[in-house]
């Protein structure tokens, strides 16, 4: 009896622990990207991010013997491929060369907002009180560290343009990548997403192997870690997350992502945050624990055994 009710609520905990660790290792990812792109171009460093992740992919298929995907799921890997590895990685990391940490944070933060809503129109997400209250609330964090973060003279208007075609590209993958994970496993959508995002890149492959041959050996590396933990690894519990809940709840999560590279930055890069920093860090993290919440079920309440009315006695037929 007991057994049912915890097979939900052991999948729900798979899939925030899952979640858990796409944040925490995309969070990783901005000081990695802050090292590697001194040395590598925009494309360049996609690229090669991409390709390192897409042979940890096809290792991992190998071993666990993942065959093609469903020709029913092609359409949803090949968009979230062409718009969330490819398209998004590029102009981002190109994005971020033009404005400060801060603003690039700051604009590619809607993208949670933007699934919510694709969610809605497109998927038939509910959007339940409690989830636009914590992504409002996240939101107001993200805008807190983003302007604290934002230095004078940092940003431009391709830079902004270039970090809100991100945060557009990323909604778009997130909302094509749910369907497919309904015909395949989440290491099947994960590896040729991938993949599809390296073919996309490929016209970035002179600039690549041309800036690896003059890049320092912690460039590269960096490089080499962003394609196996925050691509592979990181992408396939999200896909694996994202097929046990809705859009707009695993784009909310991600609103924990700008608190954590304040406290990676402050223990890796020693940059002290300050008290705004720091508060906006703390709404984020409270708007995600709203936003992943859910409304305790009312019980209905017990009727007294003496309120209960006694049946009448039928009495009894004699032959």
């Amino acid at each position: 009896m007991n057994s049912a009710p915890s097979r939900p609520r052991r999948t729900e905990l798979l899939a925030a622990g899952a979640a858990s660790v796409s944040v925490v290792l995309w969070a990783s990812a901005f000081v990695s990207i802050r090292s590697a792109g001194s040395a590598y171009s925009p494309g360049a460093l996609a690229l090669g991010r991409l390709l390192a992740g897409a042979l940890a992919l096809g290792v991992m298929c190998a071993v666990r013997r993942e065959g093609w995907p469903a020709r029913s799921a092609w359409r949803g890997i090949g968009i979230s491929g062409v718009l969330w590895f490819g398209f998004y990685m590029v102009v981002l990391n190109w994005g971020e060369q033009e404005v400060d940490a801060g603003t690039a944070a700051l604009v590619v933060n809607i993208g949670p907002l933007l699934i919510a809503l694709l969610g809605a129109r497109l998927l038939g997400d509910v959007m339940p009180p409690r989830l636009l209250a914590g992504m409002a609330v996240s939101f107001a964090g993200a805008v807190t560290v983003g302007l604290s973060m934002s230095g004078d003279g940092g940003s431009s208007v391709l830079g902004v343009v270039l970090c809100l075609l991100a945060a557009v590209a990323y909604a778009g993958g997130v909302v094509a990548q749910k369907p497919a994970l309904a015909r395949a496993s989440a290491l099947q959508v994960t590896t040729f997403g991938c993949l599809v995002g390296a073919v996309v890149c490929l016209p970035f492959a002179g600039q690549l192997v041309s800036e690896a041959a003059k890049a320092p050996v912690s460039a590269t590396l960096n490089m080499v870690y962003l394609g196996v933990f925050p691509t592979a690894l990181a992408f396939t519990t999200w896909a694996y997350a994202l097929a046990r809940t809705t859009a707009s709840r695993m784009g909310a999560t991600t609103y924990a992502v700008p608190a954590l590279v304040v406290l990676m930055s402050w223990l890796a890069l020693g940059e002290v945050p300050g008290v705004l920093t720091l508060a906006g860090g703390t709404l984020c993290l409270a708007g995600v624990a709203v936003s992943r919440s859910r409304a305790r079920a009312r019980r209905a309440p017990e009727t007294p055994a003496a309120a209960v009315e006694p049946k009448p006695e039928q009495p009894e037929l004699s032959a």
